[in-house]
């Protein structure tokens, strides 16, 4: 099979490998549009569980990964004056974007994939003689925009504004801080990936986002006031972000994408070409290796390609539906934060880890958390809260 992954991220470079694992015959090129070693973000998040079924699918890449990886095993919640340690919630481990890919990408050239960097492609006439196209170029992935009314995409905008920063600042447990301003919240979520950086998410409602103005400051503005308000777990060290002179920060509301199909003829989507969910259940590299590993599979059961692309779509829409609730319940506890950080801090904190439960929303948060407290000292309900990712 001759194939051509478009995007040279996680779900593309993970294909290749899985696909030249299975046979070495196939003839597999990753285009990517940008130059080698160029990505954005900073580190992204990755569970336990996912590197169990990475080193059943490919020990190579999984024991680069898991070498490369920084992990963390408690968690730190601050709310105004009061800090408290988590050390019963779940562990995970941060790895910087750019080493994830890194990796992949030589372990896809060790077993044969070209990879064709500073190459973009926008529609499949420039790949005509491709068995299967694979779209992993992303959310706004130009081969899904150009069949826009085919495959159904949809979007749904968060309400509240973030921006994704690093900084040298090494956090050591997963940190959380919520800070009170005169014009409303904003919080920080900051994880380790490496030996001398983290990752920082700083969000916050468009009330206070407007009121601190943030929608008209330079970036440079907007970072040394971010450090201000979240001095006491930066310890001096300074947020980084694009730091383009002239530009403000890069701040987003996160966009929720749907399709009603996955695929059109031989072009196939994956990751978030295909699917988003919010960043605040860290499930997104998760999710993207996921769709490469089923799509691996079923490309080798010996199926008509229609009937592989159907049946691929059928089970990752399937795996996707409880993690797209929890994804859209946990935004939304977020979206609604005056609702909870205003009670006792154990209360707000203890809620802040069950934020995915589909109940929450519609019962008094003290009434839920003392039903909660209750049934776990009956052993009605498990030790561990929701998990992050």
């Amino acid at each position: 099979m001759k194939v051509a992954c478009v995007g040279g991220g996680p779900a593309g470079l993970y294909f290749s490998i899985l696909m030249k694992k299975r046979d070495p015959s196939h003839d597999i090129t990753v285009y990517e549009r940008n130059a080698a070693g160029s990505t954005y973000g900073w580190g992204v998040t990755m569970s336990k569980g996912l590197f169990k079924k990475l080193r059943r699918a490919d020990p190579e890449s999984a024991a680069s990964l898991e070498a490369s990886a920084a992990r963390w095993s408690s968690y730190s919640i601050g709310v105004r004056d009061c800090t408290t340690v988590k050390e019963g919630w779940d562990p995970g481990s941060g790895i910087g974007r750019r080493q994830l890919l890194d990796i992949l990408a030589e372990r896809a050239r060790e077993l044969g994939v070209r990879i064709e960097y500073e190459h973009e492609i926008t529609s499949e006439e420039e790949l005509a003689d491709a068995d299967l196209i694979f779209a992993g170029d992303g959310v706004n992935s130009a081969l899904r925009q150009r069949h826009a009314d085919h495959f159904g995409e949809k979007f749904a905008v968060g309400q509240n504004y973030y921006v994704w920063l690093g900084t040298s600042k090494v956090f050591e447990p997963f940190t959380y801080l919520f800070v009170e301003t005169e014009h409303g919240w904003v919080w920080a979520y900051g994880y380790k990936y490496g030996d001398d950086r983290s990752t920082c998410i700083i969000e916050c409602a468009p009330k206070t986002w407007h009121g601190l103005g943030f929608d008209r400051m330079s970036e440079t503005d907007c970072l040394r006031m971010l450090e201000k308000l979240f001095a006491s777990i930066l310890d001096g060290h300074p947020l980084m972000g694009r730091v383009t002179p002239g530009t403000t920060a890069n701040w987003l509301n996160f966009r929720t994408l749907t399709n009603r199909t996955w695929h059109r003829g031989n072009l196939v989507l994956a990751g978030d070409a295909a699917h988003t969910t919010h960043y605040s259940i860290g499930a997104g590299t998760r999710l993207a290796f996921g769709d490469a590993a089923v799509l691996a599979r079923l490309l080798h059961e010996d199926l008509p390609l229609d009937e592989a692309l159907d049946l691929y779509e059928r089970e990752r829409k399937s795996a996707l539906q409880s993690t797209g609730r929890a994804a859209y319940r946990s935004a939304r506890w977020y979206e609604h934060l005056p609702r909870y950080v205003e009670l006792p801090p154990e209360i707000m904190i203890a809620l802040l880890g069950l934020r995915r439960s589909a109940v929450l929303t519609f019962v008094p948060p003290k009434l839920y958390y003392r039903f909660d407290q209750a049934s776990r000292r009956l052993g009605l309900k498990g030790k561990k809260p929701a998990r992050r990712g």
